[in-house]
């Protein structure tokens, strides 16, 4: 076993999640990713915790993807619900034999899977605000998450290791140093009221009054590197285009602008992909709305890898997500879906607080915390 892999293993147990032993918890991964199920279940074991698994198939999900009735997957399933429900503590690796496996499922398909599983998703979204939750996802690297970030196998593990620094001598030293830092600009940012953020075909002013700036250090994502917040629903206004594909379910949807009115996105255009885009903005009426405003941190992701995971995280991006917001930023916006799109600021990108310059060229201006 890779000892980056055994590393990372300890790392979710005793860092992100803080394992006890009266813990019920759930371990998640597709069959491609057992290695990393066999890692974490052995030290989540080791805690006294009560831990039970489960192997998923994307190839079974496929299956039922492309032959289910309507009917059939707008029913709830029910081993998410007792899921969200029961367990204390949640860890799941994203990993696949194939990125593309539901490229030619029809979009309609995957808007009623996402509509059938809205309530498991806000009941696991509203324990893990409460606390009563706790949830970290990671990825597993394979030979199709190699290929669609353009890497040969070994190039991917040192990719997603490195970007995790499980590569240090101490990674849990490295991110609680990362979370003080970041911290420093989440509490500049609480208090601040408007959002302005302007780079290539985007203009956008975002109301964030009243919300919670959360720091991602490692504990509900790994690797991470963000800050993050929920808008007001109704406090977004401008235009935004989005510098990378947006991917859902393996689908990409390239060219995405999206205009904005108190809120509400009143056109949505994309270059390719655009019923998808149409779609999923029709699972419910929170799809129309924003739930989430974020700014990259790691600047040890520098490449778009076709991985929500690693690329919302790359260093001088924001990024911006559909639907159901965050109940422990203090968001209201529900939905089926969460769906995050990619805009680069690294190119002359400016993000203005309450009209103070804060970020410019993708990166922090450090001089606002000297002061």
């Amino acid at each position: 076993m890779d000892p980056r892999l055994k590393k990372l293993a300890k790392l979710l147990v005793e860092y992100s999640v803080g394992m006890k032993a009266t813990d019920k918890v759930f371990l998640k991964a597709d069959e491609v990713s057992t290695p990393w199920m066999a890692a974490v279940l052995e030290e989540a074991l080791k805690t006294g915790a009560h831990v039970e698994t489960c192997i998923t198939s994307d190839a079974l999900r496929r299956i039922r993807l492309k032959h289910s009735s309507m009917e059939q997957l707008l029913q709830a399933d029910e081993i998410p619900m007792l899921i969200s429900k029961t367990s204390d503590v949640v860890l799941s690796a994203w990993g696949s034999r194939n990125t593309r496996i539901n490229s030619n499922i029809p979009s309609d398909q995957l808007k009623f899977s996402s509509q059938g599983n809205r309530e498991s998703h806000q009941l696991f979204m509203a324990r893990m605000g409460s606390g009563d939750l706790r949830w970290c996802g990671t990825q597993f690297p394979t030979e199709a998450d190699a290929q669609e970030a353009t890497m040969s196998l070994s190039e991917y593990e040192d990719f997603v290791y490195g970007a995790g620094l499980l590569d240090t001598e101490d990674p849990v030293s490295e991110w609680k140093r990362i979370s003080a830092e970041q911290e420093r600009w989440a509490k500049w940012l609480d208090p601040k009221s408007e959002l302005h953020f302007v780079s290539a075909g985007t203009d956008l002013r975002v109301n964030v009054a009243g919300r919670k700036w959360i720091n991602c250090d490692g504990h509900v994502n790994f690797p991470d590197g963000e800050v993050f917040t929920s808008p007001v629903e109704d406090g977004i206004d401008g235009h935004i285009t989005f510098s990378f594909p947006g991917i859902y379910a393996g689908k990409e949807v390239e060219g995405i602008r999206l205009e904005v009115e108190k809120g509400l996105i009143v056109k949505a255009t994309a270059t390719k992909g655009e019923d998808l885009l149409h779609a999923l903005m029709d699972t419910d009426d929170g799809a129309k709305r924003f739930g989430e405003v974020a700014i990259g941190t790691n600047y040890g992701i520098s490449k778009f890898t076709r991985n929500m995971l690693f690329d919302e995280k790359i260093g001088g991006t924001v990024h911006m997500a559909i639907g159901d917001s965050m109940p422990d930023a203090g968001g209201l916006n529900r939905s089926g879906i969460h769906w995050d799109m990619l805009c680069d600021m690294r190119n002359g990108g400016r993000i203005y607080a309450d009209g103070i310059l804060f970020h410019e060229n993708g990166r922090f201006l450090e001089s606002l915390l000297e002061d």
